[in-house]
């Protein structure tokens, strides 16, 4: 009999989520460029990684779908190893490599490493050696969001046990193909998992076990972790997809049956926010729109990415703040959720609350350092200091907001990322956030870590000692950047020139070089000279930790000699009719407001 409701979710270095995302994408669903530096003045390396990339897809070997070569001479050797999964022919097998082989490099331009994962095969290309090197990075963990309602220990008894079965049986498959598949019966409302093992041939046997034995560790504990008894979603089981590279190619297909009142208890449960703390965040719509007079042009407070922001009071007298998503916004439900689960679970001062209000004042200087010091203890918090580890993504003037008490608030997680505990970085197709504030690697090649809001913390640094927008500033008669404009100021020994005039009495002349220097080394170019929050915020506090010399930031123009590095940002007048920068005021964030509507720059 045909079961009412069959589920299969797939888990390899290849992931595919559902056949519809291959027909209408063609192109990994999965991809990392790998940092080993970039062949832009190195044509040498450019020629023979094409030649060897160009002849993999024919040289597959075509019984045990492995390949692994290299094509060159030190030090412009290119290495390349493509493997497909130990199910499919020849004839996919050489179509999914050839397709990954455009596409990666593609996704990849100029960079001498990457590695992409399809739905039929894995393919790995460095300027390092691959054969027979065990790989296990990068790692990606995914999982689905429902949970095993009943006889969990059941369920991890069955998966367990085919994983080791499959594990066993791929190790022991030989120097050519080392490949194993299998099924198991399960408890209760499962009836069947299937799953597929592969390592790559090239690896010994103790290697081989070693990351199939790490992959399913890593398995195990994401699905325990996530099957709790507290949610009453029917089961799709939490799965975690850990990548070693073309080292590893671990498949599990499982396979569930509904019948016809479990599908509907799931799909009615599938619309709920799986977070217990989001459920006291909900409100009426009339509540809403009372609380903001119908959403009225005078309680509008500001505008972003995802929508206008309005003022609101609900009946017990609390201020809100009611983001309203617009029609035209490229931002969704997805956006949404994701920042009120992550907002409803972070605690921190520097972390705006759901209902926070804010208020205007004027800012000088000691208020200014303030923010300074209360952002940097922002993101110390969402970086290392909290359960979670996040990366916010779209750290800017505009999601900056004070409260009564002139308390900087981080807020806006619509674009915020969660990050495994050991997870550095992580790459992206899709670019979000605002020009300015995106460091190089992100906007160009949507490679993003916590040094990408250290980044985005520099650029917040100059603006606010200079009262100047990143994206709104330009020197007269040149288009000269802030970031630019900052170093050369600070190389010529002229770093005071860049200050707000209003301040320049009221604060530390000392205190605002050093932040001056704090956010030039937080604007660099190269990703690993930025230093961590946790070492911005020791030498905002102590003056006994000594600073590096700063190199040219990213994004560097040089006005005098018309040379630049491509500008990521529009340019825009200055702020004021007399070319000084005002005393700053400061109401919600407003995106893309003057400084004297917004925010202290």
């Amino acid at each position: 009999m045909v079961p009412s409701r069959l589920i299969i979710v797939s888990l390899y270095p290849i992931l595919i989520l559902t056949s519809h995302a291959i027909i209408n994408a063609q192109e990994p669903l999965l991809y990392s460029c790998l940092y080993e530096g970039n062949y832009t003045t190195n044509r040498t390396y450019k020629t023979n990684l094409n030649t060897l990339l160009s002849s993999l897809p024919s040289k597959i070997n075509i019984n045990y779908a492995f390949y692994s070569s290299s094509n060159g001479q030190n030090p412009n050797k290119a290495y390349a190893t493509g493997l497909c999964r130990g199910d499919v022919d020849t004839s996919v097998c050489r179509s999914c490599l050839t397709n990954s082989t455009n596409l990666l490099t593609q996704r990849c331009p100029y960079q001498k490493g990457a590695v992409g994962w399809d739905d039929e095969c894995t393919l790995r290309y460095s300027s390092r050696p691959l054969q027979g090197i065990k790989k296990t990075d990068p790692a990606f963990a995914i999982w689905d969001t429902r949970n095993v309602s009943s006889d969990i220990d059941g369920f991890n008894d069955g998966l367990e046990a085919l994983l080791e079965d499959l594990r066993s049986r791929a190790v022991e498959g030989g120097s050519l193909r080392k490949f194993a598949a299998g099924n198991a019966d399960a408890p209760n409302n499962f009836e069947t998992i299937y799953g597929i093992a592969q390592c790559s041939p090239d690896l010994s046997d103790v290697d081989c076990s070693d990351c199939l034995v790490d992959a399913i560790d890593r398995l195990t504990a994401c699905w325990k972790k996530s099957n709790t008894s507290r949610t009453v979603i029917s089961v799709v089981a939490s799965i975690v997809v850990f990548t070693v590279v073309l080292t590893v190619l671990l498949i599990i297909f499982i396979s569930i049956y509904f019948n016809t009142r479990k599908e509907k208890e799931s799909v009615e449960s599938a619309e709920e926010i799986n977070d217990e703390s989001a459920e006291s965040l909900q409100f009426e719509f009339e509540t809403i729109r009372a609380a903001t007079n119908s959403f009225a042009d005078a309680n509008k407070i500001g505008q972003g990415g995802f929508g206008a922001v309005y003022r609101g009071r609900l009946s017990n007298g609390r201020d809100i703040a009611v983001k309203r998503l617009s029609k035209y916004s490229g931002q969704g439900d997805v956006e949404f959720k994701n920042e009120i689960i992550l907002v409803a679970r972070l605690q921190h001062r520097n972390l705006v609350n759901l209902l926070d209000p804010t208020k205007q004042a004027h800012l000088d200087w000691n208020r200014r350092y303030k923010i300074i010091e209360g952002i940097a203890r922002g993101l110390l918090y969402l970086h290392e200091d909290s359960r979670l580890k996040i990366i916010h993504r779209d750290l800017k003037a505009s999601n900056i907001l004070l409260d009564a008490t002139m308390e900087p608030k981080i807020s806006d997680f619509g674009m915020a990322k969660l990050f495994a505990i050991d997870q550095s970085q992580a790459d992206t197709t899709r670019i979000v956030g605002t020009y300015g504030y995106m460091p190089p690697e992100y906007a160009m090649r949507g490679q993003f870590s916590m040094k990408s809001d250290v980044f985005s913390f520099g650029v917040l640094v100059l603006e606010i000692v200079s009262g100047q927008s990143i994206t709104g500033f330009s020197k007269e008669n040149n288009a000269e950047s802030l970031l630019s404009h900052a170093w050369k100021k600070w190389r010529e020994g002229r770093a005071t020139d860049i200050m707000d005039p209003k301040m320049t009495a009221e604060g530390s002349i000392v205190e605002i070089m050093r932040c001056i220097h704090i956010g030039l080394l937080c604007v660099q170019e190269n990703v690993g000279d930025r230093p961590t929050m946790a070492s911005v915020g020791l030498m905002l506090r102590s003056y006994s930790v000594s600073l590096r010399v700063p190199s040219r930031p990213a994004y560097f123009t040089d006005s005098a000699t018309g040379s630049s590095v491509p500008n990521m940002f529009p340019r825009k007048s200055r702020l004021t009719k007399s070319n000084q920068p005002q005393n700053v005021t400061v109401p919600v964030s407003q995106n893309e407001a003057s400084i004297t509507q917004q925010y202290p720059r």
